[in-house]
């Protein structure tokens, strides 16, 4: 292969070269652009190989929104749960059924919080009024009742 071939296609001759592109880093939804980043592009299939400064300044950024949307979701999970007067204990007990210590451990950044968890926190910030719903649904009084039922259809 030639210096101008493509490593992922093998195409003869089929990466251009660029200058001063800018590319999005995505991480869970969250992106960041990078500008100004120069390297070549495959003409066949697309492949974009930067150059050394380049794929540094990438990787770069990259890790940085990593670390950033790890720690505003950290933020975010302890504003929210200080907004609904939970402590971190009834939290776990109300939201996540999780270990004793997962909030915080949330919150400090050191475990990111599982996907729904995240998002019912931020349903909760926008419908404080579910709480109440939530602690209904928690006592499980119409599931308790469903299997009242059940048992009295097992003894007819």
């Amino acid at each position: 292969m030639s210096k101008h071939d493509c490593y992922s296609c093998a195409a003869p001759n089929a990466m251009h070269p660029f200058k001063g592109r800018s590319f999005n880093v995505n991480f869970k939804q969250m992106n960041r652009m990078v500008h100004s980043l120069n390297g070549h592009e495959c003409a066949e299939c697309a492949e974009i190989e930067f150059d050394a400064p380049s794929a540094e300044r990438y990787a770069r950024a990259g890790d940085e929104l990593i670390e950033d949307a790890k720690q505003v979701m950290a933020d975010e999970m302890k504003r929210i749960r200080r907004k609904l007067h939970f402590t971190q204990k009834s939290a776990v007990q109300l939201l996540s059924g999780g270990g004793h210590n997962a909030f915080s451990r949330y919150e400090r950044a050191e475990v990111e919080p599982p996907k729904p968890l995240f998002v019912l926190m931020r349903l909760l910030d926008r419908h404080p009024e579910l709480v109440r719903e939530l602690q209904a649904i928690n006592e499980c009084t119409d599931i308790n009742a469903l299997l009242v039922q059940k048992q009295q259809q097992r003894h007819e």
